[in-house]
């Protein structure tokens, strides 16, 4: 190699900006010496392979795994995250025992030495706090589902719900425990189970993203989201989430300011492609070709998300069936109806946020307040995917990222109590998608603190919905800095006993 800028790899390597060099350089390393050559005959391969390709740069369709491994039971997940925690022992996992042990010390051969946050390790004592709330046993297809008196519509569902009580996971705060039930590692930066399904699916909707978020206030103690639990990491950043806000403007900056038509648009997008197409021709940087993507995809929005929000279309029976919030944006009520219509238009993800579930005192009447506002529309959302043949093919994930003490932090009264984060024991629900319909799973001791039968680790959950998306998840990967990469990094097993 001469060098003559004339010459194609002389000036292949000038066109080379840093972090193109720098990743590039990474990949090759490893075919150092293969030939003989600094580089060698493989490592020119790898220089020149894939997306160095100009084509393959400025491509609409976001590069993407190359499918299915086999054939899928589910085609998308509806998952509704509960932020902050929400309490098992209120809500799912029903403890009638504990009300004899009202204001005892939970007993150390229960808690055996582990960890405590901050909040209550400095506490004296641990006094059991039995939940103030009847439960009822819902009919299921197995001998009863006990569900609390504050979700008595999603009790009414329980015949379609996979519950879930052995769950356990490894973070014990808010942020590296969302990070982990999000991206399947405490540290940020890897992508979200949406990004993979994105990555893993591609779209089936060209006008919609693949993977949307929606964002519901609570009534609790609610904590940050940080925009990275629904980021794309090191994969491609066309398959990060789209956040569509309520109010006015559904997706920020994406109407036409005044006196700027749809014409004028379309214009102005293909002369600010040229001008992308030349850059990623020049710099062979496939950030480039997801600018020219992300805003291809803006211009079909801005026709297909105020069609999505107008409700107009919805009969008065199924507005109701969600009840009289549905109207409000942003509402939990609104995003699950949302949620709904997203997942006739093919979007694979959406992701639900309802915040405020972070009960550290003030429980019984946080918890009331939470539940009021997600019982009726979750229910509703179950039925509504049901009655119109897509509950088959959708997982629905109902989750917090941890659960919360048997015992009470601060002081604990008659009425009152509140409780801190569990990782060690906690409870969620799935239906449809070819999970088991009314069954219950696993168990835990009679103080709801430790697994005693079935646990199920994150990993498991992943790797279990992954199996249904039809994927292997030790084979959707993607190689980055030198090693491959997965949602359940190098665990995770397929809990079949959760499948039909």
């Amino acid at each position: 190699m001469t060098d003559d800028p004339r010459d194609p790899l002389a000036a292949r390597k000038l066109q080379l900006t840093r972090r193109r060099f720098f990743g590039l350089g990474a990949r090759a390393m490893g075919a150092v010496g293969a030939t003989g050559g600094l580089l060698g005959r493989a490592s020119l391969a790898a220089l020149l392979a894939g997306e160095t390709s100009a084509a393959r740069s400025t491509r609409a369709d976001a590069p993407r795994a190359s499918g299915p491994h086999f054939p899928a039971r589910a085609k998308r997940v509806i998952y509704l995250h509960m932020e902050g925690g929400p309490s098992h022992l209120d809500l799912f996992d029903y403890k009638p025992g504990l009300r004899q042990r009202f204001d005892q010390d939970l007993p150390e051969s229960i808690r055996g030495g582990q960890r405590l946050t901050t909040m209550t390790s400095g506490q004296d004592r641990f006094p059991v706090a039995p939940s103030l709330f009847r439960f009822s046993r819902y009919p299921n297809r197995a001998d009863g589902a006990w569900v609390s008196e504050v979700m008595p519509q999603t009790g009414g569902v329980a015949d379609k719900l996979c519950i879930v009580r052995s769950m356990h996971t490894e973070a014990i705060n808010h942020e590296p425990a969302i990070t982990f039930f999000q991206t399947g590692s405490q540290l940020p930066g890897r992508p979200s189970f949406g990004s993979w399904m994105s990555y893993g699916l591609g779209s089936a909707n060209a006008n919609l993203p693949t993977f949307v978020v929606l964002i519901s206030q609570g009534f609790g103690n609610m904590q940050a989201l940080s925009e990275r639990f629904w980021g794309s990491g090191f994969l491609d950043g066309r398959h990060q989430g789209c956040k569509i806000r309520s109010g006015a403007n559904p997706v920020l900056y994406l109407n036409d300011p005044d006196g700027v038509s749809r014409g004028d648009r379309r214009r102005m997008l293909d002369a600010v492609a040229e001008l992308n197409e030349a850059e990623a021709r020049r710099t062979l940087d496939p950030e480039v070709a997801t600018r020219i993507a992300q805003y291809e995809m803006a211009y079909r929005m801005q026709m297909s998300v105020p069609e999505l929000v107008d409700l107009s279309d919805e009969d008065e029976r199924t507005l109701e069936m969600y009840g009289p919030e549905v109207r409000t944006p942003g509402t939990f009520a609104a995003n699950c109806l949302l949620a709904r219509r997203l997942a006739e238009r093919g979007v694979r993800f959406i992701q639900l946020f309802m915040r405020g579930w972070d009960a550290h005192d003030n429980l019984p009447k946080e918890l009331r307040d939470q539940a009021a506002a997600v019982d009726q529309p979750q229910a509703a959302l179950i039925r509504d995917l049901a009655q119109r043949g897509l509950l088959d093919d959708t997982i629905v994930l109902w989750a917090g990222e941890f659960g919360r003490t048997v015992y009470s932090q601060g002081t604990l009264t008659e009425a009152n109590y509140g409780r801190d984060h569990h990782p060690r024991a906690f409870s969620l629900w799935l239906a449809g998608g070819g999970f088991q319909p009314g069954i219950v799973h696993g168990a835990t001791d009679d103080f709801g603190y430790n697994v005693t039968e079935n646990p199920v680790s994150v990993h498991d959950l992943h790797a279990t919905m992954l199996h249904q998306l039809g994927f292997d998840h030790e084979r959707l990967s993607h190689r980055t800095q030198g090693r491959d990469f997965r949602l359940t990094d190098v665990f995770g097993e397929v809990v079949h006993d959760l499948l039909v």
